[in-house]
């Protein structure tokens, strides 16, 4: 099996259902976990001076971000939030949001 073939099938097991997982049933609720799926991979190869090279590598990360629960009565669906991966992915977007308005009413100032 060649690189290629190889990458290409440790590729075809992500998709939706990495995000989304198996629905479980507790207590009259079905709950399907989501989380947020990403991955990044090169490679590349050399020649030089009757000497060759090849090298790749790649990654992926699983971010939980919560679940959907669907009540069995009503039918009713709803998404609650992990609380800590938010927490967790909101502080970046909220300290840069800090530095720009300190920008803002610095230049204001002036």
């Amino acid at each position: 099996m060649t690189f290629i073939e190889n990458l290409a099938d440790k590729l075809s097991s992500m998709g939706v259902r990495t995000a989304y997982g198996d629905p479980v049933e507790v207590d009259g609720r079905t709950i399907i976990p989501v989380a947020a799926v990403w991955s990044g991979f090169g490679g590349g190869s050399s020649e030089q001076a009757g000497a060759e090279g090849l090298g790749g590598g790649g990654g992926s990360m699983v971010w939980p971000l919560g679940v959907y629960l669907k009540d069995a009565q009503s039918g009713a669906v709803a998404f609650k939030a992990n609380t800590v991966s938010l927490l967790v992915a909101a502080t970046p977007a909220i300290l840069v949001a800090g530095m720009v308005l300190k920008g803002i009413f610095r230049r204001r100032r002036r």
